[in-house]
């Protein structure tokens, strides 16, 4: 049973770090672009969190004030 374990570790950490990989200077131009990024529009963000705050009455973890609840800003 404990054989198995190892195995098991052992199959864990190959796959692991087979999903490492290094990135050619010529790849960082793919990897730049607008869309890889995590969140690609961040006002529109920031405007869906204000609006969802206010009308939900609810602050979140941007310590912003929130509205009453009624869809006003």
């Amino acid at each position: 049973m404990e054989k198995a374990w190892h195995l098991l570790l052992v199959l864990a950490v190959s796959i692991s770090i087979s999903g490492c990989s290094s990135v050619e200077p010529w790849q960082r131009g793919t990897l730049a672009k607008k869309q890889m990024d995590i969140n690609p529009r961040p006002l529109h963000s920031k405007l869906r969190q204000h609006v969802q705050n206010s009308r939900e009455a609810a602050s979140g973890g941007d310590a912003a004030a929130a509205g009453g609840g009624c869809g006003c800003y």
